[in-house]
């Protein structure tokens, strides 16, 4: 076994003890004094093993990419990968979802109490619900809205407005919106890396990002439509600067104020922009007129929601309120505040607490002056501009518990660095067993 084969593996150690002492240590806060407001800590879940008509799908589907994944990754033509990529990642959010069964797994998950569907009604007029919004966030703020729609700017719960206007009424079209829609974020990944990078980097990420026992969270989760809207985002903005492009800095600026009005937690997402706008800077230099389309794209949604009426920044502040008058309040941070670190290793798998192990490897050497391929280093930078966005995130207080859901849109740009990886099958095999036991052992909610 060589040195570095080591780390890795004392890196992937330490990552399961700490999710192993974050259920132990949760456990017993929630036992003693109930203040997690878990059933499951870290995760917002409950024990029931279970099957389900998902299983058998989840299992073949699981072994055939394990099998066949690295090698059709490295030989298929580009169109063909990230067609087959987004096929794949579709029909394994599918099938884990499944295992829960159609209605509670995919139907009914956008339904409840807490979510979208439940204020459709009251979005019958929208400028003058736009103009309302904020009345309603505050608990004691008469008919208060739910807490995810409380929660999120209303660009995401207008979402679901509009595809019940066009006929795609009920949990089950908003849950395979989310899938299908949502699955489109690895393809985005795969984009920036071929640019930013290099080609064969994006070819070895992308079983990784198939794979991902985040899976089991963008099954019918709203989190992965808006992660798919960040990730094209930043991936539009990569082939502006790279092909000097003034239509898709338009559209990327674009997508990067919709993203805004999807969540609020997502302005984040401009550090993962800030790592491309670094390693795209010679395009810029050459033509910087693409700040102007750029900025330009940007302004469109928030000038659209605030001629309608909706104040982002007062909505925040009352949101922050909110948050507090709720378990928001009462969660304590003093444990969340590493337990969410925990989360996120289940959501991303000990592969890539293997990749992180070796993206700060490759970012030391080149800082030491060590040789080194030259796409290694540009992917390590975007990996850890996404690792920063998410611990500011977690720095910040306002995600304390779910962010196995939440903090999907940083996620998914950690795993890219599994393409570092040797043994690209042996650290896949974890991962489907790691997402397969997750779905089959507890039972995930949101």
């Amino acid at each position: 076994m060589t040195r570095s084969l080591r780390r890795d593996l004392y890196a992937a150690g330490a990552a399961a003890l700490l999710v192993t002492a974050a259920v132990l240590i949760g456990r017993h806060i929630q036992g003693t004094s109930r203040t997690l407001f878990v059933d499951w800590p870290p995760l917002l879940a409950s024990w029931g093993p279970h099957l389900g008509p998902g299983t058998p799908a989840a299992v073949v589907l699981a072994i055939a990419t394990v099998a066949y994944g690295p090698t059709l990754a490295a030989r298929l033509p580009w169109r063909a990968l990230l067609a087959l990529t987004w096929g794949t990642a579709t029909a394994w959010i599918c099938s884990l979802a499944l295992i829960d069964g159609w209605d509670r797994g995919i139907a009914r998950r956008l339904t409840t109490r807490y979510e979208y569907l439940q204020v459709i009604d009251r979005f019958e007029n929208i400028p003058a619900a736009l103009r309302d919004f904020t009345h309603h966030i505050l608990l004691d703020s008469p008919d208060n809205w739910p807490a995810h729609i409380a929660g999120h700017p209303p660009a995401a719960t207008l979402t679901f407005v509009l595809l019940d206007r066009i006929g795609l009424r009920g949990g089950g079209w908003a849950g395979m919106w989310c899938i299908t829609v949502g699955a489109t974020a690895c393809l985005a990944v795969l984009v920036t890396i071929r640019v930013l990078a290099d080609e064969s980097l994006a070819r070895r990420a992308a079983p990784f990002l198939v794979l991902a026992p985040a899976a089991v969270w963008m099954g019918t989760s709203a989190d992965a439509y808006f992660a798919a809207v960040a990730a094209w985002a930043v991936a539009l903005l990569a082939l502006a600067v790279t092909r000097r492009s003034l239509w898709w800095a338009g559209a990327s600026g674009l997508l990067f104020g919709l993203t805004c009005y999807l969540s609020y937690g997502l302005t984040l997402v401009a550090l993962i922009a800030a790592a491309v706008l670094v390693l795209g800077r010679h395009g810029i230099r050459e033509r910087p007129a693409l700040l102007v389309p750029l900025l330009a794209g940007a302004a469109v949604v928030p000038a659209a929601f605030t001629l309608a009426g909706f104040d982002w920044w007062e909505a925040y502040r009352l949101l922050v309120t909110r948050y507090h008058q709720g378990a928001g309040g009462i969660r304590p941070y003093g444990y969340w505040v590493w337990a969410n670190l925990a989360c996120t290793v289940l959501i991303t798998g000990l592969a890539t607490a293997a990749g992180l192990r070796r993206t700060g490897a490759v970012l030391f050497r080149r800082r030491a002056g060590t040789p080194h391929p030259r796409a290694e280093p540009r992917l390590a930078l975007l990996v850890s501009a996404a690792l920063l966005a998410l611990l500011v995130a977690d720095l910040s207080g306002m995600s304390k518990a779910e962010t196995e859901r939440i903090w999907l849109p940083f996620a998914l740009w950690l795993l890219p660095s599994c393409a570092l990886l040797p043994h690209p099958r042996a650290w896949l095999t974890g991962q489907v067993v790691l997402a397969l036991l997750l779905n089959h052992l507890l039972l995930t909610g949101w």
